[in-house]
């Protein structure tokens, strides 16, 4: 499965390339949280998956949405929203034996903690672990890069903010496991 999604996320980065670098590094944040936390060598691997194929449903959005160079309207948004969707409809054609899984982390990776988030509006532990590590890294690295509607946040800021959605829109223990290991990390932006 693990050749498969990457040449799906190589045709991702053809349509989209920020994306992809995007991707790439939310898998090393990923990698680095799971290890942190004490995920298996096995469980690792599927992270890894997952974190690959979280955007990969934005191959279905429009480019005059995709590609937007401002802030979504309402009904952009709303259309966005549907790359989590669209991604485990892919994720569930490649039929493989993880496929089911990593659909689901997909699916459920802009969930919320307090159950605010979407899809399904699912909340704390319903939340699929894979799908809580993705949804902290992807937001710390969606904050920290430079973005075609807002500059990249230092990394002191982008701290402060994870910290105020603690509980709301993160899991508050993986917060923590966060919060150490990018003190350490070659992926942690720059303070200023």
């Amino acid at each position: 499965m693990d050749r498969i999604a990457h040449s799906l996320t190589v045709a991702l980065g053809e349509r989209d390339q920020p994306t992809r670098q995007h991707v790439e590094r939310v898998v090393l944040l990923a990698a680095e949280l799971g290890t942190r936390i004490g995920l298996s060598h096995h469980e690792l691997g599927l992270l890894t998956i997952g974190a690959e194929c979280h955007d990969l449903g934005k191959i279905g959005i429009p480019d005059r949405i995709l590609r937007k160079p401002a802030a979504f309207e309402d009904d952009e948004r709303e259309c966005m929203k549907q790359h989590a969707v669209i991604g485990e409809r892919i994720i569930l054609a490649m039929g493989t034996e993880h496929s089911a899984g990593i659909a689901a982390v997909v699916r459920h990776h802009h969930e919320n903690f307090d159950g605010s988030g979407y899809p399904d509006g699912l909340q704390g532990g319903d939340i699929p672990l894979f799908s809580r590590i993705i949804s902290l890294t992807d937001n710390y690295d969606a904050m920290t890069c430079t973005r075609p509607y807002h500059p990249g946040r230092p990394h002191r800021e982008v701290m402060d903010i994870l910290h105020r959605d603690v509980g709301i829109k993160h899991d508050p223990d993986l917060l923590h496991a966060f919060c150490a290991a990018i003190e350490k990390s070659p992926m942690r932006a720059p303070a200023a």
